[in-house]
């Protein structure tokens, strides 16, 4: 099944049409495409919209720009009702809004940091007032339930009230609180027993103190006093409520051990000397630091830690019978937990009476949210969110409506991310359903609604949703195929979106809220780029003989097929495992697909597949690699190669593979457990052995090695490497902090011992993970290129 023509093109056509006549009307140029061309510096494509943000008075979007030639990200204006891009002077700097502001509960001012400072915009008047000019970076501004503006510098917290005054509102030190009495030490006491001197001067400072303190709770133009919460914590994170009195507190325990961290040299340098850095643990290498929690009083200063014992689930272990079969020591009380990420994991009503939490095993199998009685110090589970192989990474938004009583979340519970919300302590309501995964929700200006991103027409069309709370009703409020993100206006009626399309880097466009036509903002791609006449992607779906279901593709072929010929095939594998390339966006991986595009010119055929384990096609697909890497992936790749030559006169015989990082990895697996099927491959940054990966990603999908060492010789290329009888060529940058290059020179080593042939290494000494030089991507993709025309090309018959 192919994907007919996007609706979002018949739809905005009228308007592409008006606003870029170069698209329209130009012809491919005479010069043939090379890969110089497609490795270039991306500057010449022409920059994509990175960010952007409505104006105050919503009459124009605000966005940012990369500058030619340089690292410099430019801001520009254009104005919504249609007209040419403008950029921003120096001079025009000083009264530009910014991204992500918050608004205050009537949307009648906003609040916003911009350069590290905080400012308040009055929606009526225009008027900009600079609340903080400092050296530190201000963030996670507020409105006050007084009407007041409260944020963050550091670990301490500040209130702009109504009277023009900036308090500070707590001041947390991980410290010993020096009035605090010392631990019982005989010595000392006798030395304070039989020296009179000494105990006066104690009494003193005692008493000294106690004035001061005193003098400070009298005096209201004072600053609270500071919050020491002990010198064996470090702080993690803290939220203020927005009344000011109370303090969420994230602490671990200090200088916990969390495993040995690794070396990693630097030849190539400005010193002339080999220079080393200091990278990541591996997975195992001691499991992340737990977190505890403490309410804070901001007036008093009392602090109280909240336990984790009343958490559904926290005794249980799932991994317990590989506990045993490893033979380790069982569970023993609550397992370890963290917060979630900083400064997204603690949600406060606007009121300041509520308070969720996000909590999180660190086994990942759990994930908790949980309110707090804040005058009892109590948590109060909401909701619980399990899974036998793990949570995963996105998904986890939540907040309060604006009647400040109503919880919202995303879960995975149904098996595809969507939208909930619970009242008080009642059973979560899910509010959307189906095949398809709610994103990025928003609350509507109104309070009345939920905006989200939502694919329901395939899993690659990426739209802006809307839900009425009231009816639970769904629609789509644009029909632009490829949303990447969107912002509501300030009067909360208009969207500014930035979609993308196959050929298309971000753009903007601004659409109403309550349906109509989107506007097309701008067009950055250069004319030199416009000007091509590019292949595809066509949008396929490959059925599974593994039970899979529907594995869906991109496919780049030519457009016109010769009778009875057989094409090279070329199979991609996209990165990050939890990514999804299948879509109508602007793939992350664009030179990749100018390098398809050039494939196809030269007679190949190309499939890109969003394997198992990809990210947009819910829960199952996703977890469906648990303790099993690079093996439901390699079906779907063996069924894509089935199909291209069943469809798409594929020669199966002259097919090959490669892929970077994730990719990568997959191109050993293809290459070693599947011996004689693809004739060549290129693995770009892999992974070859999972116990060297970080503990993060690694540890949700295989556990860790000690625990579940079987998952890691099943899903580690190296334990395969004798398979190896086809071309491969590996690429690595040495500097490589992600995947370490350390990783291709153990491989290197196993094949040489195996005695293997036709395989070479081609190292990058000042590139790490994300290639940035044209130079080296220009030499890996020759090197490809190279590998394939030699292998999968014949001479003519």
């Amino acid at each position: 099944m192919t994907q007919p023509f996007p609706r979002a093109a018949r739809r905005l056509l009228p308007l592409l049409l008006a606003a870029l006549p170069l698209a329209a009307s130009a012809q491919s140029p005479s010069a043939a495409f090379t890969l110089e061309q497609a490795m270039a510096d991306p500057d010449w494509i022409g920059p994509p919209v990175e960010k952007a943000w409505w104006s105050w008075d919503g009459r124009e979007a605000q966005l940012l720009l990369k500058r030619e030639g340089s690292t410099v990200r430019d801001a520009w204006r254009v104005p919504v009702a249609g007209g040419a891009l403008q950029k921003v002077s120096d001079a025009e700097r000083a009264a530009l809004d910014a991204p992500d502001p918050v608004y205050d509960p009537q949307r009648r001012r906003m609040a916003f940091v911009r350069n590290g400072d905080v400012f308040v915009r009055d929606l009526a008047s225009c008027n900009l007032q600079q609340l903080t000019r400092t050296a530190q970076a201000e963030a996670q501004p507020r409105f006050a339930a007084d009407g007041g503006v409260l944020w963050r510098a550091g670990d301490d917290w500040f209130h702009w009230r109504a009277d023009g005054v900036v308090a500070q509102v707590t001041t947390l030190k991980a410290a010993r609180d020096p009035a605090a009495a010392p631990a019982p030490d005989a010595l000392r006491e006798q030395q304070l027993r039989t020296l009179e001197t000494l105990r006066r001067d104690r009494e003193r400072r005692e008493a000294q103190r106690a004035q001061e303190e005193a003098w400070r709770k009298a005096d209201p133009t004072r600053a609270a006093a500071p919050v020491y919460l002990g010198d064996d914590v470090e702080i993690v994170d803290s939220s203020l409520s927005p009344d000011a009195r109370h303090l969420l507190v994230v602490v671990k325990k200090k200088g916990a051990d969390a495993g040995r961290e690794g070396r990693m040299p630097t030849y190539v340098t400005e010193s002339g000397y080999e220079e080393f850095e200091d990278v990541r643990t591996r997975v195992g290498r001691n499991d992340p630091v737990p977190h505890a929690l403490w309410l804070v009083d901001a007036a008093t200063g009392q602090v109280r830690e909240l336990a984790f014992d009343v958490l559904p689930g926290i005794k249980d272990d799932p991994l317990a019978a590989l506990r045993k079969t490893a033979g380790k020591e069982p569970l023993k009380g609550n397992r370890p937990l963290q917060v979630g990420a900083e400064g997204a994991a603690i949600r406060w009503s606007d009121d300041g009476r509520n308070v969720a939490v996000m909590l999180r095993a660190v086994d990942n199998k759990d994930r908790w949210i949980a309110s707090v009685d804040l005058a009892a110090a109590r948590l109060q589970p909401r909701h619980r969110l399990t899974d036998p192989a793990w949570i995963n990474w996105n998904f986890n938004e939540f907040g309060w409506l604006p009647d400040n009583q109503t919880l919202w979340f995303v879960s995975e519970e149904s098996g595809h991310a969507h939208l909930y919300t619970q009242s008080g302590s009642g059973k979560p309501r899910q509010r959307t359903s189906g095949r398809w995964e709610a994103s990025s929700p928003v609350p509507t200006a109104d309070g009345r609604g939920l905006l989200f991103l939502c694919n329901r027409a395939w899993p690659g069309d990426y739209e802006v949703c809307a839900l009425d709370l009231a009816s639970n009703e769904v629609r789509e409020v644009t029909a632009l195929d490829g949303v990447e993100d969107f912002v509501p206006s300030p009067d909360g009626r208009h969207l500014l979106v930035r979609y993308s399309g196959s050929w298309l880097p971000p753009q903007l466009a601004v659409a109403p809220l309550d349906g109509g036509q989107a506007r097309v903002l701008t067009d950055t791609r250069s004319a030199a780029f416009k000007a091509r006449a590019w292949t595809g992607p066509e949008i396929v779906q490959v059925p599974s003989r593994h039970g899979a279901g529907t594995v869906w593709g991109k496919f780049y072929g030519p457009k016109d097929y010769e009778p009875g010929r057989k094409y090279p095939v070329v199979m991609f594998v996209h990165g990050a495992g939890y990514l999804q390339n299948v879509h109508a966006r602007w793939p992350n991986y664009f030179r990749e697909q100018m390098f398809h595009h050039l494939l196809v010119e030269q007679g190949y055929v190309v499939l890109d597949l969003d394997y198992r384990g990809s990210e947009g096609y819910g829960r199952d697909w996703r977890t469906a690699i648990y303790r099993q890497m690079g093996h439901p992936e390699l079906e779907d790749y063996l069924d894509g190669l089935d199909w291209v030559v069943a469809n798409r006169q594929g020669d199966r015989d002259h097919a090959g593979i490669y892929g970077g990082s994730y990719g990568g990895f997959m191109t050993f697996m293809a290459l070693f457990r599947s011996p004689g099927t693809f004739k060549a491959g290129a693995a770009l940054r892999p992974v070859v052995d999972w116990t060297q990966y970080n503990h993060e990603y690694t540890s949700n999908i295989l556990n860790t090695p000690e625990l579940d060492p079987e998952a890691y010789r099943t899903s580690s290329p190296i334990e395969y490497a004798q398979g190896l009888q086809d071309h491969l060529l590996i690429a690595h940058g040495m500097i490589d902090d992600n995947v370490f290059y350390r990783d291709s020179v153990v491989l290197a080593q196993k094949l040489i011992e195996l005695r293997k042939d036709n395989w070479e290494l081609a190292s990058y000494p000042l590139e790490r993970h994300g290639f940035v030089r044209p130079d080296s991507w220009f030499d890996q993709y020759r090197r490809i290129h190279k590998l394939f025309e030699r292998t999968l090309k014949e001479p003519a018959r």
